[in-house]
C-alpha cells in the first residue's frame, strides 16, 4: 500500500487559502454547505470571515454529508481556554459518536477546570476513552494549531503540529469490555466532523483526501 500525500513542511509553504493537491476543501468560509448539523445547541455552528467557530453557547454533531472510508483529513484549529471539541471519523448520523464512531479528542486539557478529572484515552489528540495521545504539542491557548488525522484500514494516525501523538492499530484493541463499549471500532466509512460541547474553539482550512491502497 502506498500513500501520496504533501508534508507538513510542504503544507507551510502553501499561499493562504490553498488547497493541497488530491485534497478536497470541506468548508467554503461563507456557510454550512456540505455539512449536516445534528442535535444542534443553541446557534450550533456559524461561517464567520472565513473561519467555523463553535460559539460557547452553540454546539452539537456537524458532520459532513458525505461519507469517507480510507483518508487524510487536515485542518487548523484554535482553542480558547477550557476548549471542548472533538473530530468524529467514519461516523454515523445517530449515537454519541464517541462509541457509535471514533472521536479524535480537541481539548485544552493544561485547562485548570480540568486538572485531576481526565483519565489518559481523554486527553488532546486521543482516541476518545480507547487510545491515549502523547501531550506537550498543544500550541498556547489562542494560536492557531495543525492536525492531521489519517485513517487507513485499521491504522489511525494524528499528527499535531507536526509531531505524531497517536499511531494505532486497532486491531491491537481485544479487550471484549472496550469493543461492546466501542463498537464504532468496527466501522470502516462514515462521515467526518465536529463534535461541540458548549465551548468556543474555531476551525479553518479544513480539507480531506481519500485515499485507495495501490
Amino acid at each position: 500500500m502506498r500513500l501520496y500525500y504533501l508534508s507538513l513542511l510542504a503544507l507551510l509553504a502553501l499561499p493562504a487559502g490553498a488547497v493541497e493537491k488530491g485534497f478536497q476543501s470541506l468548508f467554503n468560509g461563507k456557510n454550512l454547505d456540505g455539512w449536516v448539523l445534528v442535535g444542534g445547541k443553541g446557534p450550533g455552528y456559524v461561517a464567520q470571515d472565513g473561519i467555523l467557530v463553535c460559539p460557547a453557547d452553540g454546539g452539537g454533531n456537524l458532520l459532513t454529508e458525505q461519507e469517507f472510508s480510507d483518508f487524510v483529513f487536515r485542518f487548523e484549529f484554535r482553542l480558547t481556554e477550557g476548549g471542548n471539541n472533538g473530530v468524529g471519523i467514519r461516523a454515523p448520523l445517530a449515537g454519541d459518536i464517541a462509541y457509535s464512531g471514533m472521536e479524535i479528542q480537541i481539548l485544552d486539557h493544561d485547562a485548570p477546570v480540568y486538572q485531576g478529572k481526565l483519565k489518559p484515552a481523554q486527553y488532546h489528540g486521543s482516541i476518545y476513552d480507547v487510545v491515549p495521545a502523547k501531550t506537550g504539542f498543544l500550541k498556547e491557548t489562542g494560536e492557531w494549531n495543525q492536525e492531521e488525522i489519517t485513517a487507513i484500514g485499521r491504522k489511525i494516525k494524528v499528527v499535531l503540529n507536526g509531531t505524531t501523538i497517536v499511531d494505532a492499530d486497532l486491531d491491537t484493541i481485544t479487550d471484549s469490555a472496550v469493543l461492546k463499549k466501542h463498537p464504532g471500532l468496527a466501522r470502516t466509512f462514515g462521515r467526518i466532523g465536529f463534535l461541540g460541547h458548549g465551548t468556543k474553539v474555531d476551525f479553518r482550512n479544513i480539507r480531506v483526501m481519500p485515499v485507495t491502497a495501490q
